[in-house]
């Protein structure tokens, strides 16, 4: 409640406050913080069931995930200068749990990095945050488990256009 408020779940808005106060508290991250938009985004890959805000079992899923991938951050921003270079990209990304091949991780890289390829913590959790999403959306879809799904143009409208 002291988080969420009286609603008991979390907007973008109250999320981009609570992950900012405490990345604050870590100076080694270099963040200049959350953006607004960041923290939509992360809210509407979230999101299962459509309200626009996190729940306190989302949340929770979230908040435990981040501070995971914090770690994975930290690990790979040695220099602590903020951000993770694209050459280190693909070992981050097996760090934090996930196997891309190297045409996924370049678009990974193209989508997420700066121009000089670097990837600062706002862009990796939320790249982190959009990958745990798809992959668990795929998995409830593979009910056969053969690796591949079926999906209506408007279900997969619904599943990309909000996320």
């Amino acid at each position: 409640m002291q988080l969420a408020g009286d609603d008991m779940e979390v907007c973008p808005t109250e999320l981009m406050n609570i992950l900012n106060k405490v990345v604050t508290r870590h100076q080694d991250l270099r963040t200049e913080g959350f953006s607004l938009d960041s923290c939509r985004s992360m809210v509407a890959v979230m999101d299962s069931d459509g309200t626009g805000k996190l729940g306190f079992d989302q949340f929770k899923y979230l908040w435990n995930n981040i501070k995971k991938w914090q770690c994975v951050f930290k690990s790979f921003d040695r220099n602590q200068e903020g951000f993770i270079r694209s050459s280190e990209i693909p070992a981050a990304l097996q760090a934090a749990g996930f196997q891309l091949n190297e045409q996924l991780q370049n678009m990974l890289v193209r989508r997420y990095a700066d121009d000089e390829g670097n990837v600062n913590f706002d862009n990796f959790i939320s790249s982190m945050v959009r990958l745990d999403a798809m992959f668990r959306a795929f998995k409830a879809l593979d009910r056969d488990m053969d690796g591949q799904i079926s999906v209506s143009q408007e279900d997969w409208l619904k599943m990309t256009m909000y996320s």
